[in-house]
């Protein structure tokens, strides 16, 4: 019998015909609801997700014929992995497909923030020519810093290095992974060397408010602190902590702790946030391009290729 699968969020149509040329039936349907793809989850093999909501135990435990769990995107945060593998379902992301998306993003907002692009901009629209006070930093000879050196670190480091900066990085789970574009480095000298900061990590118990004051205590230098990973791997009172006390000159974020109104606007600190010049700020949208959206779709239906349903 033919397998089929659930796509209950917006993909690109390549996933449905490269998976219909792999013989799978796909049952399209992105205006699902949370309920409405439990009441049939029970007569597919496959679910394709993005964001909409939790893939968790009662869903995994009412797809009783499921095999795998395609999710368009970098991040299995919103799947619960330990129980998927517990009952052999396999977990399917997409890194490769949005990860020079996410870099060239992250880079864009630290060129931003090195010269005071926003500030100057937004001084001129209110009448104020500045030069003195918009002076920024050049890339070239300073030392950026990633934090993860996966598939967006990876991407980072290849495009950094037209910019004849010094890339380092660490990784607390790969060993010989330096390369033409990054040197291998440890935690104790990515805070001695460190002129720029960017995250590239998930999600996990581990990383939840990794950075907080503790965490930007150690660095010698000022730094540049960009975020593109999740929000809640940021303590987001440290990083406003940091940049009153000038160890962050500024900062670059993607993702937040919390995502979203109405809720954003009810955390403590959203008004400081918005209110302090040194922060440029986007909606979860750096790995979100009118490529990616592509191209992700096109890496899932290749990682198909290698299931055995």
């Amino acid at each position: 019998m033919q397998p089929k699968i659930l796509i209950v969020d917006d993909l690109h149509p390549i996933f449905k015909e490269e998976a219909g040329n792999l013989g799978y039936a796909c049952n399209d349907q992105p205006e699902f609801s949370r309920e409405q793809a439990l009441a049939i989850i029970s007569e597919y093999e496959g679910l394709a997700i993005r964001t909409k909501f939790l893939v968790d135990k009662e869903i995994l435990d009412a797809g009783t014929k499921l095999k795998f769990i395609a999710r368009a995107g970098a991040g299995m945060d919103n799947v619960d992995e330990g129980y998927a593998s517990q009952k052999g379902i396999k977990c399917l992301n997409a890194p490769e497909g949005n990860r020079d998306a996410v870099a060239e993003h992250a880079i864009a907002m630290l060129l931003t923030l090195a010269v005071n692009l926003r500030k100057g901009d937004q001084e001129i629209r209110n009448g104020v020519w500045d030069r003195e006070g918009n002076r920024g930093w050049e890339l070239k000879g300073k030392t950026v810093a990633l934090i993860g050196y996966g598939n967006t670190g990876q991407a980072m480091a290849r495009k950094l290095s037209g910019f004849d900066a010094e890339i380092i990085a660490f990784d607390k789970y790969k060993v010989g992974y330096g390369d033409r574009f990054v040197k291998e480095m440890s935690m104790e000298q990515i805070v001695k060397y460190a002129d720029v900061l960017s995250l590239h990590i998930p999600l996990t118990r581990e990383t939840q408010k990794m950075v907080d004051d503790e965490y930007l205590l150690h660095f010698k230098k000022p730094i540049f602190f960009l975020n593109t990973s999740r929000g809640e791997i940021l303590d987001t009172q440290a990083l406003l902590n940091g940049i009153a006390t000038g160890k962050i000159r500024g900062a670059g974020l993607d993702v937040l702790e919390t995502e979203k109104f109405p809720a954003l606007a009810d955390k403590s600190w959203y008004k400081e946030l918005i209110k302090n010049s040194k922060i440029i700020l986007s909606p979860h949208v750096a790995g979100w391009t009118f490529d990616s959206y592509r191209k992700i779709s096109e890496v899932l239906a290749e990682k198909l290729k290698n299931l055995d349903i």
